[in-house]
């Protein structure tokens, strides 16, 4: 069994150019609840949530947290306890901090990633100490805003994306093509939806060392684009992040400028 949070992570690595006037279909309060499948078995479940952020050398921030865990039936064979914190601009402009806590099993660690826009590098600390230092050539995002930064965008068919990630350790060119439309069956109603495939080669784990990996995102096809399911195809089978739950943003959306 691969890392629960490598669905999670792998549905935020592509991005493009915002476009003037469009709504920002996200905000403080907004909440999402999912449940973790490997092929048949619930193997766990993840929140993603949006929280009031901390200003960051001067920058209004907005805080976005996730967390996946095992269900006490895993926990028996292969306990997990992730979480993913981001502070990024409000608009998903740029990324200002990511921490990443895993814990799998025996394993432990904890990686901050600071952005240094006024030097424009990044630099990834593990307890502390700096192990890996970037130069950033523009805006980057994290694995995590990535994703609200994705959601900016006005989607249709055939649509291509390429944008910049980083986790602190290298710097990625993520890609995805809107593939096309289907509905998706959920606790909370049938979600009209984009299907949304990942390029996998950037990506590392499982997805490397399989030749078929394939990734999948369906986001609905409205103005919110709600991240509704993660499907991924590897060597070893299958995985799936499928929402349960859904709480708007406090605020109403506003528009870009």
């Amino acid at each position: 069994m691969y890392r629960m949070t490598l669905a999670l992570l792998g549905l935020l690595l592509f991005s493009g150019t915002a476009m003037a006037g469009i709504k920002v279909p996200f905000g403080v309060g907004e909440r999402f609840t999912y449940d973790l499948y490997w092929t048949v078995i619930k193997a766990g479940n993840a929140t993603l949530e949006v929280l009031p952020g901390e200003p960051i050398d001067g920058h209004e921030t907005v805080h976005l947290h996730a967390k996946a865990r095992t269900t006490p039936f895993i926990d028996t064979f292969y306990k997990v306890r992730n979480t993913i914190d981001s502070w990024a601009d409000p608009d998903m402009k740029r990324a200002y901090k990511y921490f990443k806590s895993q814990r799998e099993g025996t394993y432990e660690k904890d990686a901050l990633v600071v952005f240094d826009w006024d030097e424009m590098k990044s630099r990834r600390y593990i307890k502390g100490d700096l192990r890996h230092e970037l130069d950033l050539d523009g805006p980057y995002f994290d694995p995590l805003s990535i994703l609200f930064n994705f959601r900016k965008h006005i989607l249709y068919k055939t649509m291509r994306f390429s944008g910049p990630v980083t986790d602190g350790k290298v710097l990625v060119p993520g890609e995805a093509y809107v593939a096309g439309k289907n509905v998706i069956d959920t606790p909370i109603g049938e979600i009209d939806c984009f299907r949304v495939e990942l390029e996998t080669k950037h990506l590392s784990g499982v997805f490397r060392k399989s030749s078929k990996a394939k990734l999948v995102v369906w986001f609905s096809a409205d103005d919110r684009r709600i991240p509704v399911k993660v499907k991924s195809k590897v060597a070893v089978g299958s995985f799936s992040m499928e929402l349960t739950g859904y709480r708007p943003p406090d605020k109403p959306v506003a528009s870009l400028p």
